[in-house]
């Protein structure tokens, strides 16, 4: 009885033995095939790593804003009598664009005027029978005041009938026209408009850091979407001397040639200072590098010298830490990490781990525009 216990005993653990041996073997096998088997080989497209020139830049939004600009209104009421100017067109310094209704001051400026004659004659009449002392000294007197008053009113008249007459202040563009013939215009009315065009003025704000930065006759360069292929250039010609106690902010003054007259005032603009001189970078595309918590990563290739079973040369990838600077467009400056010359990856690096084989294919390749342009469709 006791052997056969022992022999049961012993047929069961030889059982379980070839049970857990299976099992382990099996486990072996499943760990050599999967580590047999290779990974696949990812499909990317790369650059070469270059240097290129880079303008430190600071950029901005604002406004423009016209050199000189007014809204041409009346000083006196007055009907409108005949309209000189024509809307849309230059104006200068002098010129008549409006004569207002003036039938009736005209008529006591002349009153006036005759007066004064008059009062000159009573003057010199009185002062030469003073002479021969027929008239008193206060008699005189009286007669130079009185001649001295009506001059004073002439010249109040005279004062009258001009601003009877609209003249633009200085040279310019003129606007639409407000009015009309028989039109009648009280004090403060709007004629048109007259805006100084040539040079014109770029406001905008920068954060009190730019301060130091910034000076008198820096360069600007301004974009406006209503002319997305042009640039126009300009100088900074006022800092404003204080800063914005609630935004903290600065505000700047560029000036810009405009002999077209492409700018208008109101319109918003895109600034960009230049603040340093130009500094050489290595340049990628911003889609070459993978932005992570733990740092900023490139995909750089590596010829292992040998080929496959194409005949090719087998690629593979090491990941590398770079230290990443500005940004333009769809480029990005690279401080440290690369060299000139490395070959990068610049598409297909989600399914890319440090070593993993790769193949180029670069007849897709990412945007790599320093100033890409919008286009609508």
């Amino acid at each position: 009885m006791k052997k056969q216990m022992m022999m049961m005993l012993a047929v069961v653990g030889i059982l379980f033995g070839l049970i857990f041996g299976w099992k382990g073997l099996k486990a072996i096998m499943i760990q050599r095939y999967i580590a047999a088997m290779k990974a696949p080989v990812v499909t990317v497209s790369t650059i070469k790593a270059e240097e290129s020139l880079w303008q430190p830049t600071m950029t901005a939004v604002g406004s423009l804003r016209a050199r000189v600009g007014v809204n041409v209104t009346t000083e006196l009421a007055g009907m409108v009598q005949t309209i000189y100017f024509t809307p849309g067109t230059a104006a200068k310094k002098g010129d008549v664009l409006v004569q207002l209704n003036a039938g009736t001051e005209l008529g006591q400026l002349q009153s006036l005027q005759a007066q004064v004659e008059l009062a000159k004659i009573t003057y010199q009449r009185d002062k030469a029978q003073y002479a021969a002392r027929a008239v008193s000294k206060q008699t005189v007197d009286t007669d130079e005041w009185n001649l001295k008053n009506l001059q004073a009113q002439v010249a109040q008249q005279a004062a009258t009938v001009d601003k009877k007459t609209l003249r633009a202040p200085f040279s310019g563009q003129l606007g639409i026209n407000n009015v009309n013939p028989g039109q009648y215009l009280n004090v403060g009315d709007t004629v048109t408009t007259l805006q100084a065009l040539d040079p014109i003025y770029a406001d905008f704000y920068l954060p009190q850091q730019a301060l130091a930065q910034l000076k008198m006759g820096q360069k600007v360069k301004v974009v406006t979407d209503t002319f997305p292929d042009k640039t126009f250039a300009g100088d900074i010609t006022t800092i404003q001397p204080l800063v914005d106690s609630n935004t903290r902010n600065v505000e700047v003054e560029a000036t810009l040639p405009n002999p077209d007259f492409q700018l208008k005032p109101g319109m918003f603009v895109h600034v960009t200072v230049n603040v340093e001189s130009t500094r050489k970078y290595i340049t990628l595309p911003q889609s070459a590098v993978s932005f992570n918590p733990y740092g900023d990563i490139v995909y750089v290739v590596k010829d292992m010298g040998e080929k496959d079973k194409d005949n090719k040369p087998v690629l593979i990838v090491n990941q590398i830490f770079v230290t990443v600077g500005d940004t333009r467009g769809d480029q990005i400056a690279i401080l440290k990490g690369i060299k000139a010359g490395d070959i990068v990856v610049t598409s297909g690096q989600l399914k890319l781990k440090n070593g993993s084989q790769i193949v180029v294919n670069n007849s897709i390749q990412p945007s790599n525009e320093a100033a890409p342009k919008v286009t609508e469709k």
